[in-house]
């Protein structure tokens, strides 16, 4: 039998989300996980098939992840009946360089190659083209944004197009790989389009390790968790 662990925190959401989740797969076993300690121990138990960090804060679980695999990144994955996208980076310390997006996006690759799908790349800016000038981190944004663009269609074969800050304009154009300037960016256009307008994320897809984490909002709802929870049931370690 499969085995799934899930961390349980305050927001009790997630006890409800296992019990949805049980009554439809009831050939996979939960394991409730209450500490951020045991939570990482899961992680490297290869009897466990995987792992959803639940509602567990993720600032303790992140740095004693990064001790074992110093190239974890994340990609929140949104995907319902309109829309269906990789938003990354969304930790807040991650894709802080241009390297940093480039590898995060051959992530992203891969995993919709594995799916089957074609990758169509969003790079994203923190301003338009031409607002370069307006300020230092404004106008560092737009030429990293555009680097990475370039590296991008260098280094893989997949149809990618910068768009500066216009994300409504990659969404729209069904990008399903979108690039934040910044994990602080890509965090805040998780919370605005999942948390507060409700669009079904699966959690965050982790990467850079042999197993299946997924990195999930202390503050989401059922639904959200039971999403997560059947993403990593689904998946087959990376």
């Amino acid at each position: 039998m499969k085995t799934i662990a899930i961390g349980v925190g305050e927001n009790d959401n997630i006890i409800q989300a296992c019990h949805i989740f049980k009554e439809k797969h009831p050939k996979t076993n939960l394991k409730l996980i209450y500490s951020d300690e045991d939570l990482v121990k899961a992680v490297l138990d290869d009897k466990i098939h995987g792992v959803v960090r639940g509602s567990l804060p993720a600032s303790n679980i992140m740095k004693k992840l990064n001790e074992k695999y110093p190239d974890i990144t994340r990609a929140t994955y949104v995907n319902g009946d309109e829309y269906e996208f990789l938003l990354t980076p969304v930790g807040i310390d991650e894709g802080e360089t241009v390297e940093d997006k480039l590898r995060i996006v051959k992530e992203c690759i891969g995993f919709y190659k594995r799916l089957g799908k074609t990758p169509k790349i969003a790079v994203l800016a923190e301003g338009r083209e031409d607002d370069f000038g307006r300020g230092r981190e404004v106008s560092k944004s737009i030429t990293e944004s555009k680097k990475l663009t370039k590296l991008i269609e260098n280094e893989t074969s997949e149809e990618v197009k910068n768009y500066y800050i216009l994300v409504e304009k990659a969404i729209n154009a069904k990008c399903n790989i979108i690039v934040a300037p910044n994990g602080r960016v890509g965090n805040i256009i998780f919370r605005t389009l999942v948390l507060l307008n409700s669009w079904p994320s699966y959690g965050a897809i982790t990467f850079g390790m042999n197993k299946i984490y997924i990195d999930t909002s202390r503050d989401q709802s059922i639904d959200g968790y039971v999403r997560s929870l059947i993403l990593a049931n689904s998946l087959d370690n990376f």
